[in-house]
């Protein structure tokens, strides 16, 4: 989920849509990680649920871990493409195999890919693209703890439960500020938009009982 920034790359066959681009490459590269990461999670058995089947804990992974990774990485693209960069998604397929192969133990680290930018982005442009990740991040928390409002069926319960703790967990997680994780640059961005969004991570993933107790 970290960024790289590689001034020489260039989208292969360019799709359009609306106001952004996109590619054959980068739209394989996300399906690809996509697949693996459920596949991964699914494994290891993260799900809370242990009464599925694989099946079931594959669409499982796929709606919870797979939405926060697409839709953080997507977030990150239409920032940047916003400011007039170029910006794909590019997967690690290393990393993919690695992580499918550590789900086997019941650990798994995930670097499943980037978005690559190239273009005009300095301080504050990079601090924004890259708070737009973990923002997303916490808003998907937020829409799965508001699901809970009409539901009471248990699979659907476990299902936006965990939505919303993986979403608040991988938020916090790339805010780490360190090396090419988003926290770095939204640090060296803004100290109060860091410790702000640190802060409300915060409070998602650690008042999940009062926020998920408001809503449902």
């Amino acid at each position: 989920m970290k960024r790289i920034m590689i001034p020489q790359l260039r989208p292969s066959q360019p799709i359009k849509i609306g106001p952004y681009t996109t590619s054959k490459i980068e739209i394989l590269d996300i399906i690809k990680s996509w697949i693996a990461i459920s596949i991964a999670v699914a494994i290891a058995g993260l799900i809370p649920n242990s009464s599925l089947s694989f099946i079931e804990k594959l669409i499982f992974a796929g709606i919870t871990v797979g939405i926060a990774f697409i839709l953080h990485e997507l977030a990150h693209k239409i920032a940047a493409q916003y400011y007039g960069c170029f910006a794909e998604f590019r997967s690690q397929d290393f990393m993919l195999i690695l992580a499918i192969l550590m789900s086997f133990s019941g650990f798994i680290f995930f670097a499943p890919g980037a978005v690559l930018i190239a273009g005009p982005v300095g301080r504050r442009r990079n601090g924004i693209i890259s708070i737009a990740g973990p923002a997303t991040n916490f808003a998907i928390a937020i829409v799965f703890a508001m699901l809970l409002v009409y539901v009471n069926i248990p699979y659907l319960v476990s299902l936006f439960t965990f939505g919303y703790l993986i979403n608040a967990w991988i938020g916090l997680f790339n805010l780490i500020p360190f090396w090419l994780f988003d926290g770095k640059k939204i640090l060296a961005w803004s100290k109060p938009a860091y410790y702000g969004m640190l802060a409300f991570g915060l409070l998602l993933l650690f008042s999940q009982d009062i926020i998920i107790g408001l809503v449902g």
